[in-house]
């Protein structure tokens, strides 16, 4: 039986997703996936969970799995199940239930799947290569499920393609930067209940996602750092008004720290030991590694939670408090991106899917980027749905761009 407080939620998250809606209406017509075998392995909360349902409209059989152990929404996967899709998922996943139910939903030979962080592809290559005849390809939600499946490309080993949906402009532009912007700072805020203004922010890492949570901590009125290894993005961020420095130099001084990079302990032993007492950490990149908290759990004299979804570790006399167990932020501590902006991305995903069907066996093994005509669309869905208009080339102004 459905469960009324997730459908609410899924109601709720529908009605203003405008361009997924107006794709459902069409794939129910047109039937793209009927008969293929659909995986979706996203964080489970409302927005994901019309995603799938959008899928099924369109003829596929779904299966759905959770990215991340600790955002999925009970209430939202037992409504989605009572629609008919197959799920395989609950909040506080231990880890081998989490293994456990990534098994499960590839039991059901996929055809195509919806990947979020890259453990989808990698399973399937390095531990079901039996199922690899059966798929025609897959698309990719994030920047490091792009990074993990390139570097298979790049060792030759990607046996089907992937659209990197993270590449596609509509995803970087607005989804990671506007998207993680305001929702990392909704889980802080929800967690935490502390006020920003006038504390310092040090934000790791100013790519799309670190401009987004950067850009929304100046606007509470925090006093923000960044810190980086790109200097193209570190010189950005200094022009941008930011204040530039190492994370040891930023350690000394921050507050809060959210950690943006996809990349291993960036904040770890030797930040620890200079910062503050009762600073906050917490992550807005995929997976739990950002911020040291194995470090912090092995050394803490004592630990404990002292608020829901936030940790509080005592080491050497300092008190360090993580939020969400330093996973995603905006899921494990809030309800994620804003509704109208993964209308947007999942609109891509959805039409990513239908492309690799139209195209099967003439794609290349290889990640791909979305299509030009396919971030247009969504684009124009978009603003068709706000009632704005923009311009068009006339044929001489087109002639006259096509004669250089």
């Amino acid at each position: 039986m459905s469960n009324l407080v997730g459908e609410q939620k899924m109601q709720w998250a529908f009605r203003h997703m405008p361009i997924l809606s107006s794709i459902a209406d069409r794939f129910a017509r047109e039937l793209p996936f009927k008969g293929l075998n659909v995986v979706v392995a996203l964080h489970l909360e409302a927005k994901t969970a019309n995603l799938a349902y959008v899928l099924l409209r369109g003829g596929a059989n779904v299966a759905v799995t959770a990215s991340n152990p600790i955002t999925t929404q009970d209430d939202v996967a037992q409504a989605l199940a009572g629609r008919g899709v197959i799920v395989f998922a609950k909040r506080g996943e231990t880890e081998a239930e989490y293994k456990e139910f990534f098994g499960k939903v590839l039991a059901t030979r996929p055809n195509l799947m919806i990947d979020d962080g890259g453990d989808l592809v990698n399973a399937v290559h390095f531990e079901h290569p039996e199922l690899l005849p059966d798929l025609i390809g897959a698309c990719e939600e994030t920047t490091t499920g792009v990074v993990r499946d390139r570097a298979l490309a790049r060792a030759g080993k990607l046996a089907f393609p992937v659209i990197g949906v993270n590449e596609g402009l509509c995803k970087h532009l607005f989804d990671n930067r506007y998207g993680t912007g305001q929702s990392a700072w909704d889980g802080i805020l929800r967690t935490t209940n502390v006020n920003v203004a006038g504390k310092v922010v040090v934000v790791a890492g100013y790519g799309w996602v670190g401009k987004g949570v950067a850009m929304r901590a100046r606007g509470l009125g925090a006093q923000v750092i960044v810190t980086e290894v790109d200097p193209v993005k570190a010189v950005e961020a200094h022009l941008e008004g930011y204040r530039v420095m190492t994370m040891l130099e930023a350690a000394r001084i921050g507050e809060i720290f959210v950690t943006c990079t996809g990349d291993v302990r960036v904040v770890a032993r030797e930040h620890f030991d200079v910062m503050h007492d009762g600073v906050i950490l917490c992550n807005a990149g995929h997976f739990d590694v950002e911020v040291d908290v194995h470090y912090l759990r092995d050394t803490a004299t004592e630990h404990g939670i002292v608020r829901q979804n936030i940790e509080e570790y005592v080491v050497a006399g300092k008190r360090f408090y993580v939020l969400g167990e330093g996973r995603l932020v905006n899921l494990a501590c809030a309800d994620g991106h804003p509704i109208e902006i993964m209308d947007l991305t999942f609109a891509l995903q959805a039409l990513s899917a239908e492309y690799l069907v139209q195209h099967r066996g003439t794609l290349p093994n290889e990640l791909l980027v979305v299509p030009t005509a396919i971030d247009e669309a969504a684009s124009r869905a978009f603003l068709a749905s706000r009632g704005l208009g923009i311009d068009a080339l006339s044929d001489e102004q087109r002639s006259y761009l096509d004669s250089y």
